[in-house]
């Protein structure tokens, strides 16, 4: 798992569309990378649906929502067209990325262990650093939970932005 701070890896990957989507194209964005295990599991639809239903909160906070799964594009076009999501997911066959994000391990389930990819989030700032990381996901409320938590994330900013401008000091963010 990366941690906050660390330099979030480039990637460039299809989306359900066979379009490249690179974390490049959206410097200067912050966007939500959320992985899953499967593409049209219950869980994952619920916490798709999730992002879906919230687009609006996070279009207007500039912030850009991408999924990702080890899934072909054929599968992840399947899942966004029954799900009606608008934003991409992404295909990493190759599981390359995943592993670059830390997202895909060794897993255990009923004592058997296999490999598979682990429920994390991460926020990507503005430059490309990781912001934030969820690794304790519930598929219920979890774009919610990411939503308050970056409600609190650009309110602090906002604040230290204010007593920068207004006293000349530069803001130390702990």
């Amino acid at each position: 798992m990366l941690n906050i701070g660390d330099k979030a890896p480039d990637f460039t990957l299809p989306d359900q569309n066979g379009d490249n989507v690179s974390l490049k194209n959206y410097s200067g964005r912050k966007v939500v990378l959320w992985f899953f295990p499967k593409a049209s599991t219950p869980g994952w639809s619920t916490e798709g649906q999730g992002f879906r239903d919230e687009s609006s909160q996070f279009e207007q906070k500039n912030i850009a929502v991408i999924g990702m799964s080890a899934d072909s594009v054929q599968r992840q076009k399947k899942f966004c067209d029954k799900e009606s999501f608008n934003f991409p997911i992404l295909s990493d066959e190759t599981k390359e990325v995943l592993k670059a994000y830390g997202a895909w391990g060794m897993k255990k389930m009923y004592g058997r262990e296999y490999e598979g990819i682990y429920r994390y989030t991460y926020v990507i700032d503005e430059n490309g650093e990781i912001e934030k990381v969820f690794s304790k996901v519930s598929t219920k409320t979890h774009a919610q939970d990411v939503l308050a938590e970056l409600e609190w994330i650009l309110n602090v900013y906002s604040y230290a932005k204010c007593i920068y401008f207004e006293r000349g000091i530069v803001p130390i963010l702990l």
